[in-house]
């Protein structure tokens, strides 16, 4: 348990400083898009996120019905995505390239309803 603790927080804040950086700066989120299209930051990118998504799934991989299961599916997401980043880059960021607004600012606010439903686990 103290384990599912210290990741609700990782993730909570983790999650919750990416919403607010996307909405304080919103060109940033053209960034990350034109990002998406250098080879080196593909890379760098699925390194990272294959790593967190290891080390995630090795210290926290819980199946259980409760909040624990959220923490399980975001490193399994994390290792996947950085799996397919690493082995297919441009289909993969062919479909990272979300062209609907509208879908991607519902996106990011369900980041800050889930780092902060999160944080209150990691915390209570």
């Amino acid at each position: 348990m103290e384990t599912s603790m210290l990741l609700a927080k990782f993730w909570g804040f983790y999650l919750i400083v990416f919403f607010l950086v996307l909405v304080f700066n919103p060109k940033r989120i053209r960034d990350i898009f034109g990002y998406l299209e250098d080879p080196k930051f593909l890379l760098i990118t699925a390194f990272v996120a294959i790593i967190m998504g290891i080390l995630n799934v090795l210290v926290h991989n819980i199946w259980t019905n409760d909040w624990r299961l959220l923490i399980t599916l975001i490193g399994w997401v994390s290792l996947f995505t950085g799996i397919a980043l690493f082995t297919f880059p441009v289909k993969s960021s062919e479909w990272l390239q979300f062209k609907n607004v509208t879908f991607f600012q519902v996106l990011y606010v369900l980041m800050l309803f889930l780092g902060a439903f999160l944080l209150s686990k990691g915390f209570a």
